[in-house]
């Protein structure tokens, strides 16, 4: 090691030695560690890069199915034949099928495992004991054990037969069937069967089902009117798969769905006077639509802006009478992985044609269904949001894959099935006829839309397994709603920035977002909001958005009608970014980390030239800038006079030379170090000295356990900023702590990390060299309060009159 490395080399040890960062000996812990260790061996179905192997292989399931809508007693009844293909190499000696409709039976194991307090869907309906604090059950869940009590749930499975009507043995376990065969399915056969079941329809609004009927008892109809949302509404096969053979995962309300990919041909039966949204195109409109609605619908084709196939009069006119007669409504629907439908008499329905071109849907009917209360909210945002999605998540993953994509009011706050989504968000009727919204319903209503829709991206057509990994498509949806929202009005709280995920990750209550979904504490921060602040970092700040969106793109074409796991995924985004990025899932998706770094402390260091004319010179310089003692500032101003200043004809050499006189002793010995060095040594010295740049070592710790790159601000002594950048693998060899060297010609004024909050850092008040004052409570409440505007109703609000106060005005 020659002189010069050694110098600077000591320099910052001991500098490193102050600040703590030398390892202490059995904590360290490898963040970087391969993810491999953790993964599934690739093998044929899924390879080491991600992709589907060459022996991938998944089930098909075909449907058949008459469903008759019984509007009086809310209830369904069908038949259905299944055609299930074996792709696997294996021989099946039974099926499973899904019953989610009896996961609401007294006796479900969804029922009775429900804790006191526990959180449901929309969150706890009960309330703890707390201390002294009695116990408490809100009128929601007294109204929905009320409605079960009086109701009975679940389906009655009519007959299990083959196609010449023999009965096959099934045996039903909570919310699933299994169906044994009479001899094994090989590989590459299929089998048929045939169903026949009933089942009463659930009300939405008491239960929270997903799906279900709303009563509007004030139409003028007597004895109102009804939305039914059907979904989860016919026995469907279990996946099986490669990586975990039959799925028989209990359906206990929170994790969703598992589903193989099939073609579907519905015949549903409603009655006549009813509109239906469905999965699947109509194949029989001219039995169901008069000639003015195909006319409008064929016109909608090239609109620039929603044609109403059923007008906002037409819809209140049928709202008024009802009918005994029926109609039959026949939709075809190919390479889907479920079917939904929604049908009622209130219905106005609107659409436009989306043309994106390209060979798999180059014309898309975006299409909305929804009553009066949806109102001018609904008309004017509904489909154009469908388009809106559409338009972005097809540049970042691939062409929307169906002919239709539907928004259908309802009790539903949102859901999404193939091509069909459910959402919520409604106007609010005023005593003078008109309806209002609100700023947050506006809001809810455009991102709910592009959520649900995006859904038919993830996981309805890549099908990544939702009862096992909710973040799969919930995260990966909710970043992509996130772009396509910030593309729509970027003033809209998205919930899918770092900062919005700061509060959950250093709560007490997280779990890794690999947690199976019925097993997640809270499911919104955890298989929303975080993987979406997660995937925006790896995108804004890792990788890049050039990089990032290539693999995005590449997992998404990939497994576009496949099965995904994490690890497809994981692997596919570091392989086609050629970044390793083992340390990023590791932290953010196994662990409940969080992101704190905290500027610790910053040395100013000058190098030391070891020319004694120019540091001894910095010396004495240092020594003057020196606080005066305290002491010797009071003698002064109390004009005390000193000893040397009283005896100025005593005087001797060291009252003329301080300490830092340079002698010809130190000269020589500089010039004797210069020629020691080695050329190249003495020309980098030399050219050091007449630069004479500014050195500052920053000493950063890790309090959140979760590496991460730091980026840091720096602000220099005339104001003008600079951004450094340095990458997460900064923390490999001390994950706890880390010094970095800053040589710059300026000097620094201050240091600011993550200054746009890009990084999910949880405590912004130790990114700050030198602090700052901390922002007081009074603030923070007043950013709560600018918050709440939104749910102001203004468009009500802006009608009042101004009144003169009731009581008098007293003069100061």
């Amino acid at each position: 090691m020659n002189k010069l490395i050694l110098l600077i080399f000591c320099t910052i040890s001991a500098f490193a030695q102050a600040s703590g960062v030398v390892q202490t000996k059995g904590d360290f812990i490898d963040k970087f560690r391969q993810l491999d260790e953790i993964l599934p061996t690739p093998n044929r179905y899924r390879n080491a890069a991600g992709e589907p192997g060459v022996a991938y292989w998944q089930q098909q399931v075909d449907y058949k199915i008459n469903v008759t809508l019984n509007e009086k007693k809310r209830a369904l009844k069908a038949e259905q034949w299944i055609t299930y293909h074996n792709n696997s190499p294996y021989s099946l000696r039974y099926l499973w099928l899904q019953l989610d409709q009896n996961r609401f039976k007294a006796d479900s194991l969804a029922e009775r495992s429900v804790e006191f307090g526990g959180l449901g869907r929309r969150g706890p309906s009960t309330k703890k004991v707390k201390g002294n604090s009695p116990a408490g059950i809100s009128i929601a869940q007294l109204r929905r054990q009320q409605w079960l009590a009086d109701n009975e749930p679940g389906y009655k499975i009519l007959s299990v037969s083959d196609l010449n009507g023999k009965a096959l043995k099934y045996t039903v376990v909570g919310t699933q069937m299994r169906i044994d065969l009479p001899t094994p399915l090989k590989h590459g056969e299929q089998t048929q069967f045939k169903m026949e079941y009933a089942y009463n329809i659930l009300e939405e609004n008491a239960v929270s089902a997903r799906a279900g009927y709303e009563h509007f008892p004030d139409d003028a109809r007597k004895g109102g009117n009804d939305i039914f949302l059907l979904a989860q509404w016919f026995p469907r096969l279990q996946a099986y798969s490669d990586y975990e053979a039959w799925h028989n995962k209990e359906f206990l309300g929170r994790g969703e769905f598992t589903l193989e990919f099939g073609n579907y041909e519905v015949n549903i039966t409603v009655p006549a006077d009813h509109i239906v949204s469905s999965t699947g195109v109509l194949q029989n409109p001219k039995d169901v639509l008069t000639k003015k609605q195909r006319d409008r619908l064929e016109k909608a084709k090239n609109a620039k802006r929603p044609v109403f196939i059923v007008t906002a009069e037409e819809a209140l006119e049928n709202e008024k009478a009802g009918t005994k007669k029926t109609k039959t409504w026949t939709f075809k629907a190919d390479n889907v992985r479920d079917f939904a439908w929604a049908s009622s008499r209130k219905f106005m329905w609107d659409a436009k044609g989306y043309k994106q071109g390209g060979d798999i849907a180059p014309l898309v009917m975006a299409m909305s269904f929804y009553p009066k209360e949806g109102g001018d909210l609904w008309k004017k945002y509904s489909t154009e949001a469908v388009v809106h999605t559409m338009e972005v998540y097809s540049r970042y993953s691939f062409d929307y894959p169906y002919p239709v994509a539907q928004s259908v009011n309802g009790p539903v706050g949102g859901m999404e099935y193939p091509m069909i989504t459910f959402n919520g968000p409604r106007t609010t009727l005023q005593k003078d006829g008109s309806r209002t919204y609100t700023l947050a319903e506006k809001r809810f209503l455009i991102g709910v839309v592009i959520h649900e829709i995006g859904h038919i991206y993830f996981p309805m057509t890549v099908n990544s397994d939702e009862r096992q990994w909710t973040w799969m498509d919930e995260g990966i949806n909710s970043f992509l709603d996130g772009v396509a929202g910030r593309e729509w009005d970027p003033d809209i709280p998205w919930g899918v920035e770092p900062r919005d995920i700061v509060d959950y990750m250093k709560s007490d209550i997280q779990v890794p977002i690999m947690t199976q979904s019925d097993s997640v504490l809270k499911l919104g921060p955890n298989a929303y909001t975080k993987p979406a602040a997660a995937l925006n970092i790896l995108r804004e700040v890792i990788l890049g958005r050039e990089l990032f969106d290539f693999a995005l793109k590449e997992f998404s074409q990939r497994w576009m009608f496949k099965r995904p796991t994490p690890a497809d995924f994981f692997r596919t985004m570091e392989e086609a970014s050629g970044v390793d990025l083992d340390w990023f899932w590791h932290g953010w998706f196994y662990t409940t980390d969080h992101v704190d770094i905290s500027i610790d402390k910053v040395y100013k260091l000058r190098l030391d030239t070891k020319n004694p004319d120019i540091d001894f010179d910095r010396l004495r310089q240092e020594e003057l800038d020196k606080p005066t003692s305290l002491f010797v500032e009071r003698n002064k101003a109390e004009g005390k006079e000193l000893w040397i200043d009283k005896n100025k004809d005593v005087q001797d050499f060291h009252d003329k030379n301080d300490r830092f006189t340079v002698t010809n002793k130190e000269r020589n010995k500089y010039q004797q170090f210069l020629a020691d060095l080695k050329d190249k040594e003495r020309e980098a010295l030399l050219r050091a000295i007449k630069e004479d740049k500014n050195y500052y070592v920053v000493d950063f710790s890790n309090l959140g356990g979760l590496v991460m790159p730091i980026l840091l601000e720096v602000t220099y002594d005339n104001d003008e900023k600079e951004l450094m950048h340095f990458p997460a693998e900064t923390w490999r060899r001390s994950p706890h702590a880390v010094s970095k060297l800053i040589v710059t010609d300026r000097k620094i004024k201050s240091l600011t990390l993550d200054p746009q909050w890009e990084t999910a850092d949880v405590d912004i008040e130790n990114n700050f060299y030198p602090r700052r004052f901390i922002p007081s409570r009074i603030e923070a409440f007043k950013d709560k309060k600018r918050k709440q505007m939104e749910y102001r109703d203004i468009m009500q609000d802006i009608k009042t009159k101004v009144k003169k106060p009731t009581k008098k005005l007293h003069k100061k």
